[in-house]
C-alpha cells in the first residue's frame, strides 16, 4: 500500500545526482519540481542551477520544470535556465508529467523525474510510471500545508527505509 508513495532512489540534494550516467543508461528527459528542489522556496535560479541545466543542456537531456505553482513564478526561475515548463500543473494526478514528456518528446522508459514532495511529486510520477529520484528539500521555511504533509512523509520515509534494508 505504502509502497506508491517510495521513490526509486532517495538522496540529499538534486546537485549530487549522477547524471552523466543516467545519461549513458539511456534517460534523455528530466522533469524537475522547482521549490526546494532545485531552490528555496520562491527563490529565483542561482548559479548552481544554471550551471546544472547548462550541463544537462550539454550532455543532450531534454529538460521540463513541473510546478503547481502559477506562471510568474515558474517563468521567473525559468528566464534564467531557459527549458520547457508547466504551471499549475495539478501533481499528483499524470496529466502534468505527460504533458512534459510529450514536450521534450520523451516517453516513460527514458524520463525520470526529480523533486522533493512524497505525496505531490513522487507520488505523481510513479502513477505516471516514471523512475524517481527524491531529494531532501532544501530549507525549512515553506507554507503550513506543506509544513504539515512533511510530518506525514516522515512516517512513509520511515517504511520507505526499512523497505529498502530489507530488499538490500
Amino acid at each position: 500500500m505504502l509502497k506508491r508513495f517510495y521513490p526509486g532512489e532517495y538522496v540529499d540534494s538534486t546537485y549530487e545526482i549522477d547524471f552523466d550516467a543516467l545519461y549513458r543508461e539511456g534517460y534523455r528527459g528530466i522533469i524537475f519540481d522547482i521549490d526546494n528542489t532545485l531552490v528555496p522556496h520562491g527563490a529565483p535560479a542561482d548559479e548552481r542551477a544554471k550551471k546544472l541545466f547548462a550541463h544537462l543542456k550539454e550532455l543532450g537531456f531534454s529538460c521540463c520544470l513541473l510546478s503547481n505553482n502559477k506562471e510568474p513564478r515558474v517563468k521567473m526561475f525559468n528566464d534564467d535556465v531557459q527549458v520547457q515548463y508547466i504551471f499549475k500543473a495539478g501533481k499528483p494526478k499524470c496529466f502534468g508529467y505527460e504533458k512534459a514528456m510529450e514536450r521534450m518528446g520523451t516517453d516513460r522508459s527514458n524520463t525520470l523525474f526529480v523533486g522533493d514532495q512524497i505525496f505531490t511529486d513522487i507520488y505523481g510520477a510513479n502513477r505516471t510510471g516514471i523512475r524517481t529520484i527524491m531529494v531532501r528539500y532544501i530549507h525549512p521555511k515553506e507554507e503550513i500545508q506543506i509544513v504539515l504533509k512533511r510530518k506525514l512523509e516522515k512516517i512513509v520515509l520511515f517504511f520507505y527505509r526499512r523497505y529498502q534494508k530489507r530488499t538490500k
